[in-house]
């Protein structure tokens, strides 16, 4: 852990005033200090949802998977937003947003605010539209907030872009290694891929479900053949793969000695940097700057295709934070939050079933522990018991209590395939606009529910077309793919399997765990782990 001088308070409230002067900000500014710079100066430390595991910062979590009782982190206390923060922040581009967001969770003792704007910056640099994210205005008020232009063309790039250079900044500082272990259901193993790549003091090992991804999605993660990036093929489900990786990051002496963390949402610092794009769709599309002050905030409707439950999670946290945000979970027939939200039962199916949008095939919305968390009060030992039973029969029903809180604060649908391609073809018609058929699970609520004019909707774009071809054939449209995608047929691939067997989930744990130890003993030998021959 590390401590903090308390002088620093002092200089760092002379430090905001003379730099509110110097750049001219809004009159709101010092009002924008008082509700949540001080934040940024106070020590944030993180706790698990658990209960078992507190006092940890920011740096000390970034390098985690799981916390060590099997929670997953949150901080100790959240920033409120108010309407003058809100109102200060009005205009400023994204990255900047980043910034503002990433301040209230890191302390400038870990990270200084001059290397936390390069930080960002650089991690945002290579997306291929200059605003970063782009808001797509189209017929009847729908509004498309497109998050998909980073290399993999999928949402996951911007925290991840942030997150791996946060990991950088502090190996470089530390002189260490991790080894990064990823389980994905199709878009965050190849961002995590891009975004590591070649870095010398990181390996990222990748496990995607072999045949439930698109083509796209597979060639993104095993045309890599970089040294530090290690890609297998599961013979099973994405929720299949997460119970052999839960127990390695249950292993501490491997966590430990071998640098094992995650970069899935189950790293805080992916939650922490989706809060922002919830917040630019709030003072973009909300008419935040119409509102006179002293009256109520308007409200923003953001409409999220809904797996892992990371992006939804993001939003409620930052709902809970003060943003007047009125939330909906989109979901395909893997339906475990539609029917947690509905009916308080938290089950998983027997099997998870394929469908056009694999990216939210998931029947464990893992990050629902942190709404539960987030709702209960902090409430580690009731947060505690539910995980530990749904683990282990996969059935919870919610308490009843809990069970309000949840629906007050979430709305959730549960769209069909076939819902999903009329959807596409309906936008399409409408126009000229074609969506992913995660997109579309979002965006098939626009066409069947109507929404009162005095508030305005968001849908979230969480992947670009390109990624899903078939689906977008199905829907009888057609899309001409960006060279990237169409170099990826021509490049060599690396890989390794993890069939299925009698214990297979006890044989992969063994197989990646042997892995890990060969990719570090290479690490300690200065050798290349692969053959260059």
């Amino acid at each position: 852990m590390h401590a903090y001088p308390k002088e620093d308070f002092f200089f760092f409230f002379c430090f905001t005033r003379k730099r509110c002067t110097m750049q001219s900000v809004c009159a709101f500014h010092m009002q924008c200090f008082c509700s949540v710079s001080i934040h940024r100066f106070c020590l944030m430390l993180y706790c698990s949802t658990r209960g078992e595991v507190r006092g940890w910062d920011f740096r000390d979590v970034l390098f985690s998977g799981y916390a060590p009782d099997g929670g997953m982190f949150m901080p100790e206390s959240l920033p409120v937003l108010t309407p003058d923060t809100l109102r200060c922040w009005r205009g400023l581009s994204y990255p900047k947003l980043v910034v503002e967001v990433a301040s209230l969770f890191i302390p400038t003792q870990l990270i200084p605010r001059a290397d936390l704007e390069a930080l960002v910056s650089a991690a945002l640099s290579g997306f291929s539209v200059p605003e970063v994210v782009r808001i797509a205005r189209l017929k009847e008020g729908l509004s498309v907030l497109e998050l998909f232009h980073g290399v993999t063309m999928a949402f996951k790039d911007l925290a991840m872009t942030c997150t791996v250079r946060f990991l950088d900044y502090f190996m470089q500082k530390e002189n260490r290694r991790a080894t990064v272990l990823v389980g994905t259901s199709g878009d965050t193993g190849g961002s995590a891929i891009q975004s590591a790549k070649g870095l010398g003091g990181v390996d990222v090992v990748v496990v995607y479900p072999r045949g439930r991804i698109t083509p796209v999605q597979e060639k993104q993660m095993i045309t890599c053949l970089e040294d530090n990036v290690h890609v297998f093929a599961g013979d099973g489900s994405s929720d299949d793969i997460d119970k052999p990786l839960r127990r390695l990051f249950a292993d501490q002496e491997l966590v430990k000695g071998h640098g094992l963390m995650s970069l899935n949402s189950v790293n805080w610092s992916r939650v922490m940097i989706q809060l922002a794009h919830f917040i630019y769709a709030y003072l973009e599309m909300s008419g935040v700057d119409q509102a006179e002050a002293g009256e109520p905030l308007p409200v923003l409707e953001v409409v999220v295709p809904t797996g892992g439950a990371g992006n939804i999670a993001a939003g409620c946290i930052v709902k809970q934070m003060g943003l007047p945000l009125q939330l909906v979970a989109m979901v395909n027939v893997n339906d475990t939050v539609h029917r947690t939200v509905q009916s308080g039962d938290f089950s998983m199916a027997a099997n998870v079933r394929q469908t056009l949008a694999p990216a939210i095939d998931i029947q464990d919305p893992y990050n629902m522990e942190r709404v539960f968390w987030l709702l209960s009060g902090g409430d580690g030992a009731l947060v505690k018991s539910m995980m530990e039973e749904f683990q282990n029969s996969h059935r919870h029903t919610l308490p009843a209590n809990l069970h309000k809180l949840l629906s007050d604060v979430l709305s959730t649908g549960m769209v069909t395939d076939e819902e999903i391609l009329d959807t596409m073809r309906r936008c399409w018609e409408d126009n000229q606009y074609l969506l992913c058929p995660h997109t579309a699970v979002a965006v098939w609520h626009h066409y069947h529910c109507p929404h009162s004019p005095r508030v305005n909707r968001c849908y979230v774009a969480t992947a670009s077309p390109a990624k899903f071809q078939t689906a977008v054939q199905r829907a009888g449209l057609t899309f001409d793919p960006p060279e990237a995608v169409r170099l990826l047929d021509k490049m060599a691939t690396r890989c390794l399997n993890l069939d299925r067997s009698l214990n297979w989930s006890k044989d992969w744990e063994d197989r990646l765990r042997e892995a890990i130890q060969s990719i570090s003993s290479a690490r300690r030998n200065r050798v290349p782990y692969y053959n260059s021959s």
